[in-house]
């Protein structure tokens, strides 16, 4: 479970054990213990390809449609009946689509996208829809940007997210997968339920407020407001890239001693990654408690629990009431960009003043 290792309490140790007695029992080949956040560590193994349908007891699940799947969460109840049976009963969705153009401005990522379109339609208008992202933006996007957009439809209520496959998506399964696929894209004529067109070259750093992801405002009308805690890490916040860009900021800076920073890479490879480019000891130098791969405070159930009336800044992507912690305390969600600003200032702060 990605969610508590190692475990950091008697039930999710004995949730751990189980899971490890059944996949000894049952000769699984695929269990991979230590290696992560699922989202990330099934496209790592080759174990994810455009084209099929991948079904997870994770809400977050939608991640995986940056890779061109049909990606989506089911509860544990119906996840039994896919190990039964193999199959599992889907309505196909109808489709909402996000037209993207522009450049982003320096310092504005794909989470401040993702959060300015939870803003614009709320965490209903997709519900038991798809939500394809598209647009000359998106193509340039890197896949960790992708993933965050898929991810994010799961804030919007949708059944799943998706981005058309192409060769970034090819490149990267190239050596780790080994069996064929389809790029299958939208046709020119596909019908849509909504059409929305949105330019990213006025988009500046968002920021949800507590206690909802779609209490969103712009960075500039929360400034000032003062942290404990920073968090870099979870499903939206744990990539490579994100990693790359937390430590451009943080290099040669060190963080206010008042404020706790934890950086949890999302993967085992991510983080083997950043060790090598020398990321873990910029980000170490700058103060951050660097943690082993988990999903960590998103769900509250390991490291940077937050204590009564606390305050963190988080890259996760969910920011309900004692979510991470005591019910009084309260999240604010942003870029990795905005959280590393924002650890070195001891208070929320628009990342672009450390351009």
């Amino acid at each position: 479970n990605d969610h508590a290792l190692p475990p950091s309490n008697i039930e999710s140790a004995e949730m751990v054990k189980a899971l490890r007695e059944f996949s000894n029992k049952h000769e699984i080949k695929h269990f991979y213990l230590h290696d992560g956040i699922k989202h990330y560590v099934l496209p790592m193994h080759g174990l994810l390809r455009p084209s099929i349908v991948v079904v997870a007891t994770d809400s977050h699940t939608n991640t995986m449609g940056a890779f061109g799947a049909f990606a989506a969460s089911l509860g544990p109840t119906e996840m039994a009946v896919v190990f039964k049976k193999g199959e599992i009963w889907l309505r196909v969705p109808e489709n909402i689509k996000f037209e993207v153009e522009g450049k982003f401005q320096p310092m504005t990522m794909a989470k401040d996208l993702g959060l300015k379109i939870l803003n614009m339609i709320g965490t209903t208008a997709g519900i038991y829809k798809a939500i394809e992202f598209a647009g000359p933006t998106v193509r340039e996007m890197s896949l960790d940007g992708r993933m965050v957009l898929c991810n994010l439809s799961t804030e919007m209520g949708a059944k799943n997210g998706i981005v058309e496959p192409d060769e970034k998506v090819v490149n990267y399964l190239k050596g780790r997968c080994n069996k064929s696929f389809e790029l299958l894209k939208s046709d020119h004529d596909a019908e849509y339920a909504k059409v929305y067109k949105i330019d990213v070259k006025e988009l500046d750093p968002q920021v949800a407020l507590p206690y909802l992801p779609t209490n969103i405002k712009p960075v500039s009308e929360v400034e000032g407001t003062e942290i404990d805690q920073a968090f870099i890490g979870t499903c939206t916040g744990g990539s490579l890239e994100d990693l790359r860009v937390a430590a451009n900021i943080l290099e040669g800076r060190k963080t206010r001693p008042n404020v706790r920073i934890i950086v949890i890479p999302a993967s085992r490879e991510i983080l083997a990654r950043a060790l090598d480019e020398g990321l873990i000891s910029v980000l170490n130098e700058a103060g951050a408690v660097i943690c082993n791969p988990n999903c960590g405070p998103c769900a509250g159930m390991h490291e940077g629990v937050l204590a009564s009336k606390e305050v963190m800044i988080s890259t996760q992507s969910r920011n309900f009431r004692g979510r991470a912690g005591h019910y009084t305390s309260r999240i604010y969600l942003a870029s990795p960009a905005t959280v590393a600003a924002s650890a070195l200032d001891g208070k929320i702060t628009d990342p672009r003043k450390y351009m």
